[in-house]
């Protein structure tokens, strides 16, 4: 489980393609990489990966045939910006919300607008994912967990932060980029929930 608040920004150091899926090795750049050990997990881009290798300044890890094919990963090119965040512990501050690391889709980046400090960023959302998203609620787009201002037929708007923007990789985001998307694991639950009462047999 991760956080959504991104602990670093690194770079992909190489792509070595085997069998059909890819094998990555990320710099990791500014993250906090100390204690670090075999088979831990660490969101690229919010996709949740595992280590398979690791030196003192970056890590591997493979992406499956169905990660390449449900996320940005596959499309991504040496030195790409990736945010990254290590797996909480259960001591962590919960800063963001939970946060699974296995994206529910890809969005784009519609347009990027100035607000005062701020920037008003929209995102154009798969309509299958639309009805996850509410006004006020979280979303994590490319790792980052964010709050959503506004909701309509095509996407979502968030407002980010001068320290959001300087801290991601969204400094290196324009629009029309793409954006792995990861729904709120509550809205997933209550979904399942109210599928499994209403399948009920009626007394």
């Amino acid at each position: 489980m991760f956080t959504g608040i991104i602990e670093g920004v690194g770079r992909i150091a190489a792509l070595e393609p085997r069998g059909g899926d890819v094998r990555l090795r990320v710099d990791v750049g500014s993250l906090p990489f100390d204690a670090v050990q075999l088979g831990e997990s660490i969101a690229v881009n919010g996709v949740c990966l595992t280590v398979v290798e690791f030196d003192a300044a970056s890590f591997v890890a493979d992406a499956s045939n169905e990660t390449l094919a449900l996320t940005t990963l596959g499309n991504l090119q040496l030195a790409a910006p990736v945010n990254l965040e290590r797996a909480m512990r259960p001591t962590d501050r919960l800063g963001g919300h939970l946060v699974s690391g296995h994206v529910d889709g890809v969005g784009r980046v519609l347009s990027i607008a100035e607000d005062a400090r701020a920037q008003r960023w929209r995102f154009a959302a798969p309509v299958a994912l639309l009805k996850y998203i509410a006004k006020k609620g979280s979303i994590c787009v490319d790792g980052v967990s964010l709050t959503v201002n506004a909701v309509d037929g095509e996407g979502f708007e968030v407002a980010l932060i001068p320290h959001t923007v300087t801290h991601t990789a969204f400094a290196q985001t324009q629009a029309g980029d793409a954006v792995n998307l990861e729904i709120d694991l509550v809205a997933r639950y209550v979904e399942r929930l109210l599928g499994e009462r209403s399948q009920e047999p009626q007394a």
